[in-house]
């Protein structure tokens, strides 16, 4: 038997332990399970493991929008740096692996400084240091963050280039169209006297976009899986990962794909101490990724505060990157 001094420390440092904060992820996942209907924000999607899986999704035959908007950067590169001018600084929102602003910066003239903003430092810190690498000339400072709360970017300094704000991926696709659009306001005031180029994935057939979010590979569901994988790892859940199953479908009267992990029966799963009971059947809702028109796009910047100029899509209008200038004062 323990004595009472030790048994009384052991009681103080299990409370210690239960009593220390909870991450960002701790906090929103037990508050979005607690909902009737159960969520997850995408993007908590991006540890080092999801930020991987990703990388490998933009690679699949079935995934158009990455190949799709590659190209245009590509073949529109002279054209939208005319857009943004020389001596710029750019500010990647959700930078990820830092592959797509490989473009922008070769065709740019003299680019002064490149800032990717992300939520996952790892995968940002080493992705940062292999751009420093192929890129010797420019000044590289990655910033850890939600791009989507206000944040205090490096100084601009000196130079007179535009800030350029870099959106890439239709990734504001994530957003609910409230978010989308208190995202928009809040780049606009960042980047006033500069811009936007901002990548959306547009209307379709539904066909295709079933094919891009289900894989014959599996690579999508392992990404979507890997959100529990990470709540085992980092919040000390026990959820099976065998007891869930990846869903993403198209739902065409909100213009969005949704993706869910459905419970494959009836579990209980415990998440710092707290319980949380599936039904069969029964959905956590992980990301919806919504569709545009140009024109909605367009009027949707407008309303931001946004002066939308340039356009550019693929040939079979799967895909369109915007130029979107951003006034000094409104």
């Amino acid at each position: 038997m323990p004595s009472k001094a030790k048994a009384s420390n052991l009681h103080a440092f299990r409370t210690s332990q239960r009593a220390a904060p909870l991450s960002d992820f701790g906090r929103d996942l037990i508050a979005g399970l607690s909902r009737e209907a159960r969520s997850i924000p995408p993007k908590f999607f991006y540890d080092a493991a999801g930020s991987a899986l990703f990388d490998r999704i933009c690679d699949l035959p079935e995934y158009y929008p990455t190949r799709t908007e590659l190209r245009i950067l590509t073949e529109c590169a002279p054209q939208i740096a005319s857009h943004i001018g020389s001596q710029a600084e750019i500010i990647e929102f959700g930078a990820g692996s830092l592959t797509k602003v490989r473009l922008l910066l070769d065709a740019l003239d003299a680019p002064r400084r490149y800032v990717p903003i992300d939520i996952s430092g790892e995968h940002l810190q080493a992705a940062a240091e292999r751009l420093r690498a192929d890129y010797p000339q420019l000044t590289v400072q990655p910033v850890v963050a939600d791009y989507t709360m206000p944040m205090v970017l490096p100084p601009q300094g000196g130079a007179t280039g535009k800030r350029v704000g870099f959106f890439p991926g239709s990734t504001l696709g994530n957003f609910s169209p409230n978010e989308a659009f208190a995202f928009l306001q809040l780049a606009q005031r960042m980047l006033r006297g500069g811009g936007l180029l901002l990548g959306v994935d547009l209307v379709k057939d539904p066909a295709l976009l079933h094919a891009a979010y289900n894989d014959a590979q599996g690579v999508t569901a392992a990404f979507n899986l890997n959100l529990l994988a990470r709540a085992n790892a980092e919040l000390d859940a026990d959820f099976d990962p065998e007891g869930f199953t990846h869903a993403a479908f198209y739902n065409a009267p909100l213009r969005r794909i949704e993706m869910h992990l459905v419970s494959r029966r009836a579990q209980t799963v415990s998440i710092e101490g707290q319980e949380f009971t599936f039904d069969e059947g029964e959905s956590i809702h992980t990301e919806n990724s919504h569709k545009f028109t140009v024109d909605g796009l367009r009027a949707l910047a407008v309303r931001a505060g946004f002066r939308p100029a340039a356009v550019w899509t693929d040939p079979e209008r799967l895909f369109s990157v915007h130029w979107l200038e951003s006034p000094t004062a409104q």
